[in-house]
């Protein structure tokens, strides 16, 4: 385990799948500007606990806007604490929680287990309204687009995300992070629901911001914009293209992380 032996207490550790609207918060995680979901979490478990902080690990670092049904953290209970039965955990939390975030499930886990390091597939969805006008309770919520959209070729093209590339162009500050940029990718595709068109993409990691700007590619193949080949071209190339733009943060969503033997995330996915 890369940092999963790392204990922040002498307590039980807990993983939480979490929920929560993205426009409340100014990301994931913990800033000096903004205020996080994390820190928001931290601060419930500190006065649950009686603590002045309670440190979380999430899996994913959402980024400002960006929503979350599947989101999973993990923390050490203090030497001494309460032990919680997962239903009593769960209930306490959401006592403490604004309507913004909730704790869906809480269950006890191996003092190894890392919501980070120990995920080994996750799933994001990102929501786009293709229709002339957005409905008032879509707002922030999807990415509205009105001219119609060349669904096939979309699907077409996002097959070729498939497999293991070099993802750093669809990265933003990868190239100067000195991050490892090759990434997995197991499934990517569209499916419409009326007016609403559903992106779900699934992989073992994705670079900052990677999702929104692989969406915002294949909307400019599905507007006609960019060839077929867009998505090729980027990755053998791995140079930008003034026709990349980067999706809105609000359609996005982290759905569910899975790991060994659990699945963190929504049951009920509009995949086909």
């Amino acid at each position: 385990m890369r940092d999963g032996s790392t204990r922040d207490g002498g307590g039980p550790r807990y993983a939480l799948r979490l929920a929560y609207d993205g426009a409340a918060y100014a990301g994931w995680q913990r800033q000096a500007s903004g205020f996080a979901a994390q820190e928001e979490l931290e601060n419930a478990l500190g006065a649950l606990l009686g603590l002045p902080r309670v440190v979380t690990h999430g899996a994913s670092r959402t980024d400002a806007g960006v929503h979350a049904l599947g989101q999973c953290a993990h923390f050490d209970a203090p030497a001494g604490a309460r032990i919680f039965s997962a239903h009593a955990l769960t209930k306490a939390l959401n006592a403490h929680l604004p309507p913004t975030l909730r704790v869906l499930e809480a269950r006890e886990v191996a003092p190894d287990f890392h919501a980070q390091f120990s995920a080994l597939r996750k799933t994001y969805s990102y929501r786009l309204h293709n229709a002339p006008v957005l409905p008032p309770l879509a707002r922030d919520r999807c990415w509205h687009i009105i001219n119609k959209l060349d669904l096939p070729a979309m699907n077409a093209a996002a097959r070729d995300l498939l497999g293991t590339h070099d993802f750093a162009v669809f990265g933003v500050n990868s190239r100067t992070v000195r991050e490892n940029t090759v990434r997995t990718i197991s499934r990517a595709g569209f499916c419409r629901s009326g007016a609403d068109v559903w992106f779900y993409i699934t992989g073992d990691a994705f670079l900052y911001r990677m999702v929104r700007g692989i969406v915002g590619a294949l909307v400019s193949i599905g507007r006609g914009k960019a060839s077929p080949g867009f998505i090729r071209e980027l990755l053998a190339t791995g140079r930008r293209n003034p026709l990349q733009i980067s999706a809105p943060a609000h359609g996005l969503c982290l759905i569910q992380v899975e790991y060994p033997g659990w699945r963190c995330g929504t049951r009920s996915l509009k995949w086909q």
